[in-house]
């Protein structure tokens, strides 16, 4: 008697979890398409196939919404990268290759879902109090990133100043290409960064 009890609260919990999965995704599509301003939560629903009474079941405000995206769009580029660490080689090479992956997550959709957020959040003081604390967890787990290529050979102050130098030039960097900057220009400054970054860590550790 319990066996198809259990198996049907599993299937209640995937399709929860799998409405939650289409909101987020739509959600990052309008921001990326349309922009902030343009992301009405009707449009969402529309593009996600729910109706409002699905959204509001998840997301009371539209703010949760719209910071839940970020986070659910950077929870799985960070999947990605952390799975890409495992066939980095060894030594220089290695920390090279890595700040070539954190550019591409942060270059991408990632960048323009956040720079949306952000601008609207500067007047928005619900969106800003929403957004705060995932940007601050963002900036935990891209920490984790880093380490997970650095390992122990740089101490943790260092690891972290690398880290932010390395996260606001590329989200510099990423403002660029999104306002059509020149492309090697930014090609030429993040070579240039990786090899100050590189000449750090030979000294460090000794390489």
């Amino acid at each position: 008697m319990s066996t198809p009890t259990a198996k049907t609260h599993r299937t209640q919990q995937e399709r929860s979890e799998r409405t939650r999965e289409l909101l987020l995704d739509a959600t990052v599509s309008c921001l990326v398409e349309l922009g902030y301003a343009h992301t009405t939560v009707n449009e969402i629903c529309q593009r996600a196939g729910l109706s409002r009474g699905a959204q509001q079941h998840h997301f009371t405000t539209k703010a949760e919404l719209m910071t839940s995206a970020l986070e659910h769009l950077f929870d799985r580029l960070g999947k990605q990268i952390l799975a890409a660490t495992e066939h980095l080689p060894p030594g220089p090479e290695r920390l090279d290759q890595g700040i070539d992956l954190l550019w591409q997550a942060y270059s991408g959709t990632l960048s323009t879902a956040a720079v949306e957020l952000w601008v609207a959040a500067r007047t928005d003081a619900e969106l800003r109090t929403s957004l705060l604390p995932v940007d601050r967890a963002l900036g935990h787990a891209t920490l984790e990133f880093y380490r997970q290529i650095v390992g122990t050979d740089v101490e943790e102050q260092q690891l972290e100043t690398l880290l932010l130098l390395t996260v606001n030039l590329v989200r510099g960097l990423a403002l660029d290409a999104m306002i059509g900057g020149d492309v090697a220009r930014r090609t030429a400054l993040l070579a240039e960064w990786k090899s100050i970054v590189l000449d750090q860590y030979r000294r460090t550790v000794g390489a």
